[in-house]
């Protein structure tokens, strides 16, 4: 097979998804040529020794198509230099590199690995700069060994790398022994890939291991999709199309055994009720039994505090029949749910609450699952609301890892808590919460049960209002400084099923026309970069949001994000930019968390602004929103992929957030997300201005479809047992 070496020149084309590559090659004896193949993401600079073959496109002329590949270190001074100046090596730039190259010349790698401290001879360098840039060099090396390991198994740079970084020089001798903890370990790693590395390392097709790795991975993978079991029939459904129904290579009764086992070693949990057999992960069972049993302790306990007695209104809150009976229920109970929609007064009732407690000398806790939405409580209350897991102290501990350091063997000291936006909070997070709660100590929760549900696992607001076991007061009075907005007007004509107004000269809501989902892209670009900032004085960044029921498509989020990035904050010499894969971050950008991460104490739907790239170390600082102003939060190269653009973003990763100005496309060609509940949680998502671009054609559909995506809970069956 013929072998090509060379040094990479530039990448002129990458998918991300493939891992096809299309990109030009500098021979070792100065010939430039195209090479094509499924490759991981490499950068320009890097040493490869190719095997494949020789082919002629009749367009694009001669290629080599790549069969195997290798990566090498430079060898002579130019390869040397644009493989340090790549972005590859932590702490060194283009400048950087050329320095250290001209300093040592041929023995460049050697030195930096061999005699690291040797690199502060260098203007610029010091020692533990010095030690980041040999650190880095030698995690590379054991990258590369790793990348060539895992080549045949699809796994790109970028997940080679943090491979690595969990196992460390373990890595191939783990992932030989068990190639399945890599869905587990590795975020982003998901099962399909560690099977195919499992069966070509040999593992039979109905092996044991793989149906236990299955059964585990579904139940995981079925707790991300908001359900807290399957039923066994659908799991056993979902086990057999995992692994693989067109062989016929396994069958119910294999399923049954391996599922048998797992129960016996405790992993899962079978239940039988109402002649269903559901099969929980343990750790889920146990969460939702404890919540229910802890949930109808706390509304059973009766309190004595005089409901008549100075009731908020001597603080000049004035308070509808439906607030007044609400704040009397929390006098008198435990516990309970105060919900309704968008100007019903549920933050006024918070506040009477607050003063009426306050009065009384008791100890208040507000808490909701976002900085955001803590950070308007606290802006509208006067008092500091947390996060969830700020309030029980979600910290590292020395041989345990991260935890709750709030739980029921230290409780929080407080008389009363009052949560807010609960239909964000999961099972798993309200069961933590209520494990922290004292004894004798009133819970309120407040939230809107017709928004989306929670992104994490369960319906825990929707199933304790529907158990009809916990007192529950419903706000469904607007109140007149609300009636006036069109947007508060049309969020509850969508939640009745009637069509929004969207004819007449409303200051706040407008519905602009137009079937094409090309020129709906160019109206958003419009509308974001030059109209709305005009016509409302608004940042066109911090202050506008566009949201999509999509994620893929012309007018999804990930479109829209590039052509928004391009229009809203394009390219110039002063912006420094940074590329990991696809993602291409610029100073300036809008960008959003994708994942919880408890050391960084970012979570899931958070959003911040780009305000420092250093291409040299490959590190990014983002400033989030904090209650009581902002922090900033540092990120390495190896963790870009926990961030994404968010000039869009998902109507469901808005939940929790407000925004000045909302841009929503509803097109037909979103059909299978167009949902009443979606529809409702966009339009509440904005304070001042809603722009719709679409078709009435849609926004019928979505009105009509009522239809709530159903979760495997038995939450609310808990709660209603006596």
């Amino acid at each position: 097979m013929p072998t090509l070496e060379g040094t990479l020149e530039r990448i002129s084309f990458y998918n991300d998804k493939t891992l096809f590559m299309v990109a030009r090659l500098r021979s070792d004896d100065d010939e430039l040529c195209t090479i094509i193949g499924n490759m991981p993401l490499l950068s320009a600079g890097e040493k490869l020794r190719l095997q494949g073959e020789w082919s002629q496109h009749p367009d694009y002329g001669r290629q080599f198509k790549i069969q195997t590949y290798e990566v090498l270190m430079p060898r002579n001074l130019k390869g040397i230099r644009r493989f340090l100046a790549s972005g590859l090596i932590k702490g060194v730039g283009p400048a950087t590199a050329e320095k250290i190259v001209e300093h040592f010349g041929p023995a460049t790698l050697d030195i930096i690995e061999r005699e690291p401290l040797r690199l502060t001879e260098v203007e610029g360098i010091g020692e533990k700069k010095a030690a980041m840039i040999a650190e880095s060099l030698k995690e590379r090396r054991e990258v590369m060994k790793v990348m060539s390991f895992l080549q045949g198994y699809g796994v790109g740079t970028g997940y080679a790398t943090r491979i690595y970084r969990r196992y460390g020089d373990d890595t191939v001798a783990r992932v030989t022994e068990n190639p399945y903890r890599l869905a587990e370990d590795v975020f982003g790693v998901g099962f399909r890939t560690a099977d195919k590395i499992a069966l070509e390392m040999g593992l039979a097709s109905d092996s044991p291991h793989r149906i236990r790795a299955a059964l585990l991975y579904l139940l995981n993978q079925a707790q991300d999709e908001g359900h807290l079991y399957l039923p066994q029939q659908e799991l056993a459904d979902r086990v057999i199309e995992a692994l693989g129904a067109a062989d016929n290579c396994v069958d119910e009764e294999a399923i049954a055994r391996q599922l048998g086992r797992l129960l016996g070693d405790g992993y899962l949990v079978l239940e039988s009720l109402g002649g269903e057999d559901a099969v929980y992960l343990s750790h889920l069972f146990q969460a939702e039994k404890y919540v229910a049993e802890r949930l109808r302790g706390l509304a059973a306990f009766q309190h004595t505090l005089p409901a008549g007695r100075g009731l908020p209104e001597a603080d000049g809150i004035e308070l509808a029949q439906g607030q007044r009976q609400a704040v009397a229920m929390a006098l008198e109970s435990g516990l309970l749910v105060v919900t309704g929609g968008p100007g019903t007064g549920k933050t006024t009732t918070i506040k009477a609450l607050l003063t009426l407690f306050q009065q009384h000398g008791l100890e208040v806790m507000l808490a909701a699952p976002t900085g955001r939405a803590a950070k308007r409580m606290t802006e509208a209350t006067g008092l500091e609301a947390k996060t969830i897991h700020r309030l029980l102290e979600f910290t590292y501990t020395e041989g345990e890892g991260y935890r709750f350091q709030r739980d029921d063997t230290r409780p929080l000291k407080a008389h009363v808590i009052i949560v807010d936006e609960v239909s964000m909070v999961d099972l798993l997070l309200f069961y933590h919460l209520l494990k922290a709660i004292p004894a004798g100590c009133r819970l309120i929760l407040v939230g809107d049960m017709d928004q989306l549900p929670a992104v994490g696992a369960g319906n825990v607001l929707r199933d304790i209002i529907a158990s009809g076991a916990v007192p529950a007061a419903r706000l469904d009075r607007i109140f007149r400084q609300a009636d006036s907005s069109t947007i508060i007007t049309n969020a509850h004509r969508v939640n009745t099923g009637q069509m929004p107004f969207v004819e007449g000269n409303s200051s706040d809501f407008y519905f602009m026309p137009e079937s094409e989902p090309g020129k709906v892209v160019e109206m958003i670009l419009e509308l974001c970069s030059r109209r709305l900032p005009r016509y409302r004085n608004r940042d066109p960044i911090d202050d506008i949001q566009v949201l999509s029921p999509m994620r893929r498509h012309i007018l999804g989020v990930e479109n829209l994000n590039l052509k928004l990035q391009q229009e809203l904050n394009p390219p110039a010499p002063h912006k420094p930019e940074i590329q990991m894969g696809s993602a291409h971050f610029r100073l300036g950008d809008k960008v959003m968390q994708i994942r919880n991460n408890y050391q960084k104490e970012v979570f899931n739907g958070d959003i911040g602004r780009i305000t420092y790239i250093n291409s040299d170390d490959g590190e990014i600082h983002v400033l989030y929103p904090d209650v009581g102003g902002e922090r900033e939060v540092i990120y390495d190269l190896t963790e870009l992929d926990e961030l994404v653009l968010s000039y869009a973003v998902s109507v469901h990763k808005s939940q929790g957030s407000e925004y000045p100005v909302v841009v929503l496309p509803v097109v037909t060609q979103h059909y299978i997300m167009l949902q009443r509940n979606l529809l409702y949680t966009a339009i509440t998502r904005a304070k001042e201005l809603v722009v719709l671009i679409g078709t009435k054609k849609a926004l019928a559909i979505a009105v009509r479809n009522n239809k709530v995506e159903a979760r495997y809970t038995r939450l609310a069956a808990r709660l209603a047992e006596n």
